[in-house]
């Protein structure tokens, strides 16, 4: 197995941005992902304010291993389309600037069958995002857990060659009722970003829970040789959307993704 890539996302820290990257870094992490609608607005920044935090990544020798952006609706959603498209944009130059593969996103609703004006919409949308992703350097990827790996490859593969990517999620998968090893399996070599989260499948409520890595459900030495099977050479990205302790248990969790 190859030297895993660990990073953190910032905003599960729940820290100002300087204590985050140093938090990120006292942890053993080499990157982190930068949220592009709290802790940072691209089209606010200025060159000066893009040069500090160039130097402050530099300080604590952290790569970005990408910038989340997750809009308030998907792409499939017609209201005030142009405007999410031209934000999304605007994160994708910003990673870009800051040497980011990927903007991670919930993308929508995916049809199962790729026909209907809501298809449409969403294939509209990210062709556009797809083509000005391969000409400024970063890429959409979107994030898996609300529809099959089927639905999502379908399409992927309908849009621009390259154009975008997905985000895997363990724990969004399982929260929702899919496998992840499935995911892997359907989505192969589309898979361009990993967020290292588990959940597990509470029966007698009927739903899925997020629980600390390697708590849950997520088979992590599994998914990281199916991965590997597939020259998966990306970020895994640790991230909790809701803990007592964050800066303690993402800690852990990178612990647990370096002792695999």
């Amino acid at each position: 197995m190859p030297y895993l890539k660990i990073a953190v996302q910032l905003a599960s820290l729940r820290m100002p941005l300087r204590k985050a990257l140093v938090a990120a870094a006292r942890m053993g992490a080499s990157g982190v992902e930068i949220d592009a609608r709290g802790e940072i607005r691209p089209q606010q920044l200025t060159q000066t304010g893009l040069r500090e935090l160039r130097r402050l990544l530099e300080d604590h020798d952290l790569r970005v291993s990408a910038v989340g952006f997750r809009t308030r609706r998907g792409y499939d959603n017609e209201d005030e389309i142009d405007r999410r498209v031209a934000a999304t944009k605007a994160a994708m130059k910003f990673a870009a600037d800051l040497s980011a593969p990927v903007v991670v996103n919930q993308i929508g609703y995916v049809p199962a069958e790729p026909q209907g004006r809501q298809w449409e919409t969403l294939l509209q949308a990210l062709s556009d995002l797809s083509k000005y992703g391969q000409h400024v350097g970063a890429v959409l990827a979107a994030q898996t857990g609300t529809e099959p790996g089927s639905d999502l490859v379908r399409l992927v593969e309908a849009l621009p060659d390259g154009g975008m990517g997905v985000d895997l999620d363990p724990g969004n998968l399982i929260i929702n009722g899919f496998s992840p090893l499935e995911a892997v399996e359907t989505l192969g070599s589309h898979i361009l970003h990993v967020h290292a989260r588990d959940g597990t499948r509470d029966l007698a409520r009927g739903r899925g829970l997020e629980v600390p890595l390697g708590r849950g459900t997520a088979d992590f030495p599994a998914l990281l040789g199916a991965l590997e099977e597939r020259q998966y050479r990306g970020y895994f990205t640790i991230a909790r959307e809701q803990c007592e302790n964050p800066e303690y248990e993402i800690g852990e969790a990178v612990k647990y993704l370096k002792n695999l």
